[in-house]
């Protein structure tokens, strides 16, 4: 049985570099504490913000760059537990890092309440007299249009302060995924046993061809979700009653709104982006799972069998370094200024690699003030790590320019846009694999790789979408949010999803236990957004060329200095059209299509 490593064991190569952010831990250690001494510094713009634009300006310059020390300062302490979940000395960093977020937030609350106390008019007057506050705008007008919801200053204070316990559900479940859940061993088809995890489930065993493999795997990690359930329905059903007395206490219609507000998405585009999708792509993610049942020869067709593959025997092989030759030639049309970006992400540890206990499972980006983007992958040497790494690296690509063109209180821009980067770097890497093979098989073998991508981030997070959706209906109901609740509603819209051609049992119907993103806010239903974005950019990128690429490497210039909706129209995709939405189903329709007349030809 093959032995999964511990983090000790990792060859440094395989790791990221946390030593670009801060040399030392001392060196970390060090500048918590001076941040921690500076806090109270901030007070001397308390009472001052009325004196006119050049102390609003001051005030927001020196909360940025406080702000700056200390994402770095959290940024160090979760990629190191990211890296390894079960090392004490770092869960006890990440804490300690949190609770002085907490206190950053708690010293610097009076800024949005002071200065939403001015007069009507007064903030946008500073902004038409202050040159130095006029980069600041887009905070300013932030501040404004949130006015009607932010409470008194000594609320707002004793919120902030309470912020390390209202993320308490997030890091309850992300730190019992990481360090406490286990698994039975599992066999194979040959009766080799072979060690279980959350990570090793997702990337490896649930993809497997293995059918007894692949089944075994699927009824250990039922087993094990099943251990939690009830824990793990407790705590997001807190995180949803947060948010629910929250928006009440704000004077939004709902936590839905208030949640929208804060992403600066329109309830009408959200609920479109569920009801055109979640109705026109189900028939095509259907043919798509009756011909996996053909295919792969099954009475039923349970959960695990969705990402199965389906030509086992073409699984093109390759190394790291091979991979990342792929992806800089393949994002070579992006321009210079992209390609070095892209070679240094690649060749200069800004990846983590390793297969470790107590890793964080799936892939991940983040980004990092004076330092560099992080990305966090499962590297197993085959072709679809390389366009896993390319969707990664489209937001460290994405987090590079804009830290490089705008402001901090700039670069960070709404999760509704956040995908576009990513899936356009694996579509153009995808296109370029596709160019230099004329072999149906291998033609083949991508549109199955991008349909399992658009099944994860347009399917399967837009399900999760759903589900937060309907969730959040019955708990501004009073409907308390259980285990049994949730599993209940989550079987109900994948039954109705899949129309019958997929089993639903136990295990589908605990899938909702699988994802953190149901702490982050409205945030699975965002993927949809991005991918619809991305694929219309990709496929005018494909047809147009130059120009194109041009205007997408200023949306991506831009950061978060407009809002979202904005950024997509200055990439030429109006998230308000239909149309759009449809771009994207279409696009799945025909990597469907693909896919069955190859299989067709021959069988």
């Amino acid at each position: 049985m093959k032995k999964r490593l511990v983090r000790a064991e990792v060859p440094a190569e395989l790791t990221w570099n946390l030593a670009d952010i801060f040399a030392t831990k001392a060196e970390w250690e060090g500048e918590l504490a001076a941040i921690a001494r500076d806090l109270p510094g901030m007070g001397r713009f308390k009472g001052k913000l009325s004196t006119g634009a050049s102390a609003l300006a001051e005030c927001l310059e020196a909360a940025e760059q406080l702000q700056k020390r200390l994402h770095r300062v959290i940024a160090y302490a979760s990629l190191a537990l990211s890296g390894d979940g079960t090392d004490p000395a770092n869960q006890a960093a990440m804490g300690r890092a949190q609770s002085l977020g907490a206190e950053a937030q708690a010293a610097m609350s009076f800024i949005r309440s002071e200065a939403l106390e001015l007069p009507p008019g007064t903030l946008e007057g500073y902004l038409a007299e202050s040159e130095a506050l006029k980069s600041f705008a887009r905070t300013v007008l932030r501040m404004v249009d949130e006015k009607p919801h932010v409470l008194g200053p000594e609320t707002e204070r004793t919120l902030a302060a309470l912020g390390e316990v209202l993320q308490s559900p997030y890091l309850v479940y992300t730190r019992s995924k990481a360090a406490d859940m286990a698994f039975a061993d599992i066999k194979d088809s040959e009766g080799n046993t072979h060690p279980m995890s959350f990570a090793m489930y997702e990337e490896a065993y649930e993809k497997s061809s293995d059918f007894v493999l692949r089944r075994n795997a699927y009824a250990s990690f039922t087993e094990g979700l099943k251990k939690y359930q009830n824990t793990y329905g407790t705590t997001w059903g807190t995180e949803v009653k947060k948010h629910v007395v929250t928006a009440k206490l704000r004077g939004y219609p709902s936590a839905t709104h208030m949640l929208l507000h804060q992403q600066e998405v329109d309830p009408a585009s959200y609920h479109m982006l569920h009801d055109v999708i979640l109705k026109e792509i189900a028939p095509h993610m259907r043919r798509y799972a009756k011909l996996r049942k053909e295919l792969l020869g099954l009475k039923e067709m349970l959960y695990c069998d969705i990402e199965a593959p389906l030509d086992p025997d073409f699984s093109p092989a390759t190394t790291y370094a091979s991979a990342a030759e792929v992806i800089q030639k393949g994002l070579a049309v992006l321009g210079d200024e992209y390609a070095a970006i892209v070679g240094d992400s690649l060749n200069n540890r800004w990846i983590d690699l390793a297969d470790n206990v107590g890793k964080s499972t799936g892939a991940f980006c983040y980004g990092v003030p004076d330092a560099h983007p992080y990305i966090l992958v499962t590297w197993a040497d085959n072709m679809r790590g390389a366009l896993v790494l390319a969707h990664e690296i489209g937001h460290a690509g994405h987090g590079v320019l804009a830290m490089r063109y705008q402001r901090l209180s700039n670069v960070r821009g709404s999760v509704f846009f956040t995908e576009a980067p990513s899936i356009i770097n694996e579509l153009l890497v995808g296109n370029y694999i596709a160019a230099q093979s004329s072999d149906p098989r291998l033609h083949r073998w991508l549109a199955m790789q991008l349909l399992m991508t658009y099944h994860h981030n347009f399917v399967r997070h837009l399900i999760e979408g759903e589900l937060q959706r309907r969730t959040y209906v019955l708990a501004e109901k009073g409907q308390p949010i259980t285990a049994s609740v949730l599993s209940r509603v989550q079987g109900e819209i994948l039954e109705e999803f899949w129309g019958g051609e997929v089993t639903i049992d136990e295990g589908a119907r605990l899938t909702w236990m699988r994802q953190p993103h149901f702490y982050m806010g409205l945030y699975p239903y965002s993927y949809s957004a991005g991918l619809t974005i991305g694929t219309a950019v990709a496929k005018a990128i494909k047809e147009e060329g130059r120009p194109v690429i041009d205007k997408w490497l200023e949306v991506l210039k831009t950061g978060g200095a407009k809002p979202p909706v904005e950024l997509a129209r200055m990439a030429g995709v109006e998230m308000g059209d239909p149309a759009a939405i449809r771009t994207a189903v279409d696009y799945v329709g025909e990597l469907v299509d693909t896919v069955v007349k190859s299989f067709a030809k021959t069988t």
